[in-house]
C-alpha cells in the first residue's frame, strides 16, 4: 500500500520534469502511484479545498491529470475562485480630442482649432500588473497581460469560462487569466455601426460546440470556436447589464432590473420574463441599489443589495421559479452550505461555492470583491441579511473604474473546467505552480503566455 497522501508530496512532483508517465516514480516513497485507482483518485479530489491543490494535484503525473475528465457528476467538487486585481504601472494612455470654432467678421471666415478636454483610457491589456489572490492559502501570482497584441485598442468586457474578453468595434481577443493564452477570434464586420458591451462564452473554450457572443445595442455576433467566420444576429438588446445562461436559455438582465430570455433561433427574439414580485417587494424597501443574477445548485438566484430607510443596506437572494407563468421569486431565508462571491462590476459573473468551512471560509455568506478599509484582504465577508455600511455600499454600487478595466472580480480558472469533462487533457499547457509565487514576488508568467495558442 503507498503511504498517506500529502499536499507536500504532490507539489514536490510537480516541480520534477515531466517527461515520464509519473514523475513520483522514481522514489520508492512514492511507487505506484500512478497505478492508483480512479475511484480513489476521485475521493483525493473531492478533498481538494483550494486551486492551489488542484494544481498540485493535476501536476503528480498524467494519470492524476487524466483522473479529471472521468470525476463522476454525482460527486461534489467546489473550490472558491481567486480574486483578480489589477495594478497600474505607467501613466494611462491618453488620447487628445479637437474641435473646430469658427469666428466671422465682415470680409471672411476663419477657423481656429482649440484643444478639448483629454480623455484618459484604462486598458486591462496595458499598463498594469494581473495579481490573482487565492483567498484560501493568501498566496498571490503576479504577471503581466499578454504583449504584442496586434489591436490594442481594446476594451474589458466580460469574464467568462476562465477568459477574460475584450473587443473593439471588429477584432476581439479572449486571455486565459492563469496561463495568459491567447484566441483571437477573426476579424467581423458588423451591419450597423454600434460599440461592443457585453462578450460571453456558452461552454469551456476547449469544448467540441463552444460558442462566443459578443453584444452591441443593436445586434449579437456569435462565433464557433474554431471557425473562420461570424454570424451576426440583428437584435435590438439595449440596457443590458448582464447574461447567463440556464437549461440552454440565454437570460439577460437590464439596468431597470428587467430579467429577458434572448433566442437566436429560428429567429432572433427577446422576451422579458414576468415576474410574480409579492415577495420580493413586500418588505421596506427605499432603494434597490444592485441585481445579480446567477445560477447555483440547479437554481437561477437572484441577489439583490437595497437601502433601508437608516442609509444602511443588505443583501437578499430570491431563486426564481420560471418554470410557471409568472416566474415566482421566492425569498431564500438560508443559503445553507453555500457561500457566494460577488464583484461591483455587474457584468462579471457570479460564483458560488459549497462547503466553505473545509478551507477557512463561511457558509451563508458573500465574498465581495472589494477592499474593506480595515482589512488586508482586497475582499470584504457579509453573512446574509447581516446590514451593510453606507462606505461598503457605495464602493458596491460605484466602483471605482470606467467600465473598460476592472479593478476587482473573481475568476476561476480554465482548468476547473476541466474537472468532469472529456477533454484532451495531454493537450493542455503545463501550469506554474501557484504557490510558486508568493505575494512578495512580482515575477511574470506571461513570456510563454503571449505566444499561446492561437485559434
Amino acid at each position: 500500500m503507498p503511504p498517506p497522501l500529502s499536499g507536500r508530496e504532490i507539489a514536490i512532483s510537480k516541480r520534477r520534469p515531466n517527461n515520464k508517465l509519473c514523475h513520483g516514480a522514481t522514489s520508492a516513497s512514492t511507487s505506484g502511484w500512478a497505478d492508483l485507482l480512479d475511484c480513489l483518485l476521485h475521493h483525493i479530489m473531492s478533498l481538494l479545498s483550494s486551486f492551489p491543490d488542484l494544481l498540485a494535484f493535476t501536476g503528480t503525473c498524467r494519470s492524476w491529470r487524466a483522473a479529471l475528465a472521468s470525476f463522476p457528476s454525482t460527486w461534489s467538487f467546489s473550490i472558491p475562485p481567486l480574486h483578480l486585481q489589477s495594478h497600474g504601472r505607467y501613466p494611462l494612455r491618453t488620447r487628445m480630442h479637437t474641435r473646430y470654432s469658427h469666428r466671422k467678421n465682415r470680409r471672411h471666415v476663419t477657423y481656429s482649432l482649440c484643444p478639448k478636454i483629454d480623455v484618459r483610457e484604462y486598458s486591462l491589456l496595458y499598463n498594469c500588473e494581473w495579481q490573482l489572490t487565492d483567498p484560501v492559502q493568501g498566496s498571490s501570482r503576479h504577471c503581466s497581460p499578454p504583449q504584442n497584441i496586434a489591436c490594442p485598442s481594446m476594451n474589458y468586457l466580460d469574464s467568462s469560462y476562465g477568459h477574460l474578453i475584450f473587443s473593439n468595434s471588429t477584432h476581439s481577443l479572449l486571455v486565459d487569466v492563469f496561463s495568459g493564452a491567447t484566441v483571437r477570434p477573426p476579424r467581423f464586420e458588423p451591419v450597423a455601426k454600434g460599440e461592443i458591451v457585453h462578450g460571453i462564452l456558452d461552454a469551456p473554450i476547449n469544448s467540441p460546440n463552444s460558442h462566443l457572443f459578443l453584444l452591441s445595442a443593436s445586434s449579437i455576433f456569435q462565433w464557433k470556436v474554431g471557425s473562420n467566420s461570424w454570424v451576426e444576429h440583428c437584435l435590438i438588446v439595449e440596457r443590458i447589464l448582464q447574461i447567463v445562461f440556464f437549461k440552454g436559455e440565454m437570460y439577460a438582465v437590464d439596468d431597470g432590473h428587467g430579467i429577458h430570455i434572448i433566442r437566436l433561433a429560428p429567429q432572433p427574439s427577446i422576451h422579458e420574463v414576468k415576474l410574480d414580485l409579492k415577495e420580493y417587494l413586500g418588505e421596506d424597501i427605499m432603494c434597490d441599489l444592485s441585481n445579480w443574477l446567477m445560477v447555483c445548485g440547479g437554481m437561477l438566484l437572484f441577489v439583490n443589495l437595497y437601502t433601508m430607510p437608516d442609509d444602511f443596506a443588505t443583501f437578499r437572494v430570491f431563486r426564481l421559479d420560471v418554470s410557471i407563468e409568472p416566474a415566482k421569486c421566492v425569498k431564500v431565508e438560508n443559503m445553507g452550505n453555500h457561500a457566494i462571491f460577488l464583484s461591483c462590476d455587474l457584468t462579471n459573473p457570479v460564483f458560488s461555492c459549497t462547503n466553505p468551512e473545509r478551507w477557512g471560509g463561511k457558509s451563508n455568506c458573500f465574498y465581495i470583491a472589494t477592499h474593506p478599509e480595515d482589512s488586508n484582504k482586497p475582499w470584504t465577508v457579509f453573512e446574509l441579511g447581516q446590514t451593510v455600511p453606507l462606505s461598503t455600499w457605495w464602493c458596491i454600487r460605484h466602483p471605482d473604474h470606467d467600465g473598460k478595466r476592472p479593478d476587482d472580480l473573481w475568476v476561476l480558472p480554465s482548468l476547473v473546467y476541466d474537472v468532469g469533462r472529456e477533454v484532451a487533457v495531454a493537450e493542455r499547457p503545463s501550469l506554474k505552480p501557484f504557490h510558486a509565487l508568493s505575494s512578495t514576488s512580482s515575477s511574470s508568467s506571461s513570456s510563454s503566455s503571449a505566444s499561446g495558442p492561437d485559434v
